[in-house]
Formats: C-alpha cells, sequence, structure tokens
C-alpha cells in the first residue's frame, strides 16, 4: 500500500496555528514523524486564504523538501495554485488533484505531461459528488480519457471513489466496493485511492471505523491511503492488513514494526 502522510494540512488546528507564526520547527517534526512511520509522500495542504494560499505552500513545500528524502503530494482545490507552486518540487511527487469540476484537468495534466508525475483524480464534477457509481465510473473514464490526449497513462493516476460519510449514507462503503471493483476491471493499472477518515464524519470511535474500511479497501483493490502513519493503531491495521492479503512475505514488516516499537503498546526503552 503506498502512503501518502496526511498530517500537514492546514484545516488541522495545530498545522493552522503552525503556519499563522511560520513555526517551520513544527512542520519539520510533523514530516520526520510521518516519514519514519512509513509514508511515501508527503501531503502538503494550505487551506488559507486564496490570497496567501501560493506562499504558504511554496513555504510549506520547501520545508518538507529540506527536511526528507520523499516527494511531496501537492494538495489544492485550486488548481491554478498547484500551476503556480509546481516548479519548486524538487522530485516528482503527486497532483492531489483533478477532476471534472471546472477546466482542472487542462491546467494540471500539461504541467504533468513527459514527467514521472502521478495525479489524483476525484469523480465529481460540477454537479457535485454523485451518489450513484455508474457516475463515478463515467467521470473515471472521463478523466482517463482526457489524460490519455497528453499520453498520461492509467497507472500514474490514482482514483478517489469519493466515500462518503457512513453516517448520512449507509451504502457509501458499498459503492465504494463496487466504484473499485469496476474501474479495476476496465482499467487493470490504474490506482485507486482514498482519504480514510471522511467514512466515519460524525462517528462514535471514528478509529474503529477508519480501521475497519481500510481493511476491506484494501481487499478489494485500493491501491494508495491518504491517512496518518503515525497513528499506530491505523499503521497497524495497515500492516496486518497487507500481510493477511500475501502482500508480505514471513509476514516480515509486521514484525519488524512491532520489533521497532512503531505498532502495539509502546514499550520502554
Amino acid at each position: 500500500m503506498i502512503v501518502i502522510g496526511e498530517k500537514i494540512n492546514g484545516t488541522i488546528p495545530s498545522v493552522k496555528k503552525a503556519i499563522e507564526a511560520k513555526d517551520g520547527e513544527f512542520i519539520r517534526n510533523l514530516a520526520i514523524k510521518q516519514v519514519e512511520a512509513g509514508a511515501d509522500y508527503i501531503d502538503v495542504c494550505a487551506s488559507t486564504a486564496p490570497e496567501f494560499e501560493v506562499e504558504t505552500l511554496k513555504w510549506l513545500m520547501d520545508i518538507v523538501q529540506d527536511t526528507v528524502d520523499k516527494p511531496v503530494c501537492i494538495d489544492s482545490p485550486n488548481a491554478r495554485t498547484i500551476e503556480a507552486v509546481f516548479k519548486y518540487a524538487q522530485k516528482p511527487g503527486i497532483i492531489n488533484s483533478v477532476s471534472e469540476e471546472g477546466d482542472k484537468c487542462e491546467v494540471i495534466y500539461p504541467l504533468i505531461q513527459g514527467t514521472q508525475w502521478q495525479v489524483i483524480g476525484l469523480t465529481c464534477d460540477n454537479n457535485g459528488i454523485p451518489c450513484d457509481v455508474k457516475t463515478r465510473v463515467d467521470i473515471t473514464k472521463i478523466l482517463v480519457e482526457k489524460a490519455q490526449k497528453y499520453d498520461i497513462t492509467p497507472d500514474r493516476i490514482h482514483i478517489d471513489p469519493l466515500v462518503m460519510a457512513l453516517s448520512t449514507d449507509n451504502t457509501s462503503l458499498m459503492n465504494f466496493v463496487e466504484t473499485t471493483r469496476t474501474i479495476k476491471t476496465l482499467y487493470p493499472t490504474i490506482k485507486v485511492t482514498s482519504g480514510l477518515s471522511n467514512i466515519s464524519f460524525s462517528m462514535p470511535l471514528r478509529k474503529v471505523v477508519n480501521q475497519g474500511f481500510l481493511t476491506i479497501a484494501a481487499f478489494v483493490g485500493m491501491d494508495s491511503a491518504i491517512m496518518d502513519p503515525s497513528n499506530r493503531d491505523m499503521l497497524a491495521t495497515l500492516l496486518a492488513t497487507e500481510a493477511l492479503l500475501g502482500r508480505d512475505k514471513y509476514c516480515r514488516k509486521y514484525s519488524t514494526a512491532y520489533r521497532k516499537n512503531k505498532i502495539g503498546p509502546i514499550k520502554e526503552e
């Protein structure tokens, strides 16, 4: 499973405070903590007022790239913000994201043409997030067809079926499962991703719901997850799931994480 570390996001109160105070050390520590826990990419999302977003996103990118050796996942709902900061990336990472809203594909796809950059594609359009599987799949087809015009192959695309909160839609997980399986049948090399915490919004014991979702999503073909790898319980669930699915030979990754005190009860040094 590809892990995209989610903790450097201005919607998180502590990160928002660090951004406002220009507390680079706080951001550095978040980057280090996520990489040490196993993140493959570090998501950077400013979530500031539009007039400050480019400046803030560049600041976050510079700190992360000067601190850790993992590529960034540039995260903004504004395609032109991504376009403005793209040149500051030191190595190919992931763009988060495109969709069928507005002209996002037309702005982002030319940026990553002829590169090794990957992109997250959201299954939504100008009408919002669809409730049914068919529309999600139809949007995926459009995203892939547009990408092909720029020689962007399906293996560079992470489709996010946009799982809805279970508290408002009890078919949310099953729609995600069906969408994932259909997309994987159509495009065997495409990746499927999700923000793990969306499904448990407004529910008690959110972590339990998130853990269950992660296990089922991985089983049906989810390839990457936007998550907090420094959360010991979530990391343990991920590693156990990978072992159960036969992706961890002799359970080495799971056992090593336990020995290194990354999962399970915290051991006294």
